[in-house]
């Protein structure tokens, strides 16, 4: 069972570091903020055994803490 959990954990780091290659036209801060969100999803999910409430969540304090990194005023 904790050979699937690793797999599921990094199909989804690797299915995010292929999503992000066509980020090339986004600002800093939307990267920042699409990086935040697929760590906080990945940590949300690992944190609480792959729950979805936890995965959504994770997902949504990243991107806001993702979003607020170098934010210029």
């Amino acid at each position: 069972m904790k050979t699937i959990k690793q797999l599921v954990v990094t199909a989804t780091i690797a299915s995010a570091a292929l999503g992000l290659v066509g980020c090339s036209g986004m600002s800093q801060q939307d990267k920042n903020t699409a990086i935040g969100a697929g760590a906080g999803a990945v940590v949300g999910g690992v944190l609480t055994g792959g729950s979805a409430v936890g995965t959504v969540g994770g997902a949504a304090v990243g991107g806001v803490i993702g979003n607020q990194v170098n934010k210029t005023n």
